[in-house]
């Protein structure tokens, strides 16, 4: 169906921007039975949807070639959604329908927007009249066309317009639709980047996974496909382990020659959510070592030039990719590599979901959008690239004690953080005789042992702090913020050990003048570095 509507063909909603998300998108809502307008700039781009939809089932999508004709064949109050890409192209796509929308009409962004540009939007168009949500979409191509986890912030107005259409829409899990309303402002494009970010660290975890398993224990492409769909039947199971152990199945049709993964140059591409994520973390304050350790991993990918070179360097220094020492020459236990990798790939991932949930929690109560963390987590379990069965016990640990302080101390994920943390570190150390990086695993390692020790040497680092900058410390045993003079105590105390000094070789014997001597030399010396 096309051009202009009449009042008995309007639509229920509207879509703009019709790349292969919007195409999905737009096919999805009309294959659930609601009439879609959809628009494109591009106007092959239109009729490209509109075959489609006759293909896929005549579905009642109606394509429009002008942002008025879009805009009027669509009910009121309107609801349109815009995939286009992030930044100065949905301003624009704003402007363009904005100006034949009506008070009370409704903007979905459904791209991965940075937060702030969906705050300054809403207050922008609300001068208008319009009503505005940014709406997270996950789950990728598939997702979009046959069930997607959606994440909608703004209005809630705009979200009862268009909730049943959404419900619908969304990927279907036993306790309702992955879909809910978020929050106020940009909580919906905030929640987004969070879960790309812990999406960040779970690949990352699978890739070091993959990594030990490969080079450390020598398994071959085939049973590592085996060993990952076995984990994909169990704690693990999940989107990312289910395709990994497809990716590991798949033959290089072009050579005919060996699995294709193998032919993947090892560069990492990325679009900005997972340092959006980091950043976020950095100035919150709340430490998310995992989803850090993936994004560096990413840079590092991009140096393929740089560590070609410098494998090389480093082997002419006699020191090869693989280390070889006593330590690791013997023969490894297969079936326990095994089992210990999958048991410190699931206590890693639980560090990388505590951080995003903990930088969630942050988020919200610096904004006041009073998340509710377990239904984060339920919207997750299905749709979603990250996906996985434990989320519905994350889930649940978050309705037993909304106030969690941290994933890891609820008690079941605590009682399986401590039954998988000897495995744990034989993985971390086993890589680290071997050379092997393990970035992601580490840190998560580092940041439960952290936060599991009631005294760290952070004393020291204060005391330090307050020697050079006088930024004091507080103490154990006494209230208040305190100062001490570090260098004039440590003089007195040099001196002091200089005098005991004179004092007991000045009594024994003649060779104690000169050990006073030199002594009191070296204290000047120190004194006139200090003084200067």
């Amino acid at each position: 169906m096309e051009g202009a509507a009449t009042a008995q063909t309007l639509s229920r909603i509207g879509l703009a921007g019709l790349a292969v998300m919007g195409q999905n998108l737009a096919l999805n809502i009309a294959e659930k039975g609601f009439p879609i307008s959809v628009y494109n700039r591009t106007t092959t781009k239109v009729d490209e949807t509109l075959d489609r939809a006759q293909r896929e089932g005549q579905l009642p999508l109606i394509g429009q070639y002008n942002p008025r004709d879009f805009v009027l064949s669509i009910q009121r109050p309107r609801s349109v959604i815009i995939l286009v890409k992030a930044g100065a192209p949905v301003d624009q796509t704003i402007a363009a329908l904005s100006e034949h929308m009506e008070p009370g009409d409704t903007i979905i962004d459904g791209g991965n927007e940075w937060y702030e540009n969906t705050e300054r939007r809403i207050t922008e168009v609300n001068s208008k009249g319009l009503l505005y949500l940014g709406m997270g979409v996950s789950g990728g191509e598939d997702g979009a066309r046959y069930g997607p986890s959606m994440m909608p912030g703004g209005s809630h107005e705009a979200y009862t317009n268009v909730k049943d259409i959404l419900e619908k829409v969304a990927a279907q899990v036993e306790d309702g639709p992955c879909v809910t309303y978020i929050g106020e402002g940009g909580s919906g494009n905030f929640v987004k980047m969070v879960h790309n970010g812990i999406e960040y660290g779970d690949m990352q975890l699978i890739s070091e996974a993959y990594d030990v398993l490969k080079n450390a224990g020598g398994l071959s492409n085939a049973e590592l496909a085996d060993i990952f769909a076995e984990w994909n039947r169990g704690e693990l199971e999940s989107f990312l382990v289910e395709i990994t152990a497809d990716i590991f199945n798949v033959k290089d049709e072009k050579t005919g020659n060996g699995e294709l993964v193998d032919k993947i140059l090892d560069k990492t591409g990325m679009k900005g959510t997972g340092k959006w994520t980091v950043q976020q973390a950095a100035e919150l304050s709340i430490a998310a070592p995992t989803i850090a350790a993936s994004l560096d991993s990413r840079y590092m990918s991009g140096l393929k030039v740089e560590r070609e070179e410098a494998s090389e360097i480093f082997k002419k220094e006699g020191l090869n990719e693989e280390i070889s020492s006593d330590i690791n020459s013997s023969v490894v236990d297969k079936k326990r590599l095994i089992d210990d990798v999958r048991q410190a790939l699931y206590a890693s991932k639980i560090c990388s979901y505590a951080q995003g949930m903990n930088l969630l929690k942050a988020k919200s109560n610096e904004k006041g959008w009073n998340l509710n963390l377990g239904e984060m987590a339920r919207i997750w379990k299905g749709g979603c690239i990250i996906r996985a069965v434990f989320l519905d016990r994350i889930k649940k640990a978050y309705q037993r004690n909304p106030n969690l302080a941290n994933l890891m101390v609820d008690p079941e994920f605590a009682r399986e953080m401590v039954q998988r943390q000897a495995a744990w570190r034989r993985v971390v150390g086993l890589a680290v005789q071997k050379g092997i990086s393990v970035p992601g695993m580490s840190a998560s390692l580092q940041y439960f042992d952290t936060y599991r020790r009631s005294r760290l040497p952070a004393n020291l680092v204060q005391a330090q702090r307050d020697y050079f900058g006088a930024h004091t410390y507080e103490r154990i045993d006494m209230e208040g913020a305190h100062h001490t003079e570090w260098s004039k105590l440590a003089r007195n105390a040099r001196e002091r050990s200089c005098d005991n000094m004179r004092r007991k070789v000045m009594g024994t014997n003649t060779d104690g003048y000169s050990c006073v001597i030199d002594c009191f030399s070296k204290q000047h010396n120190i004194n006139k570095a200090i003084s200067k």
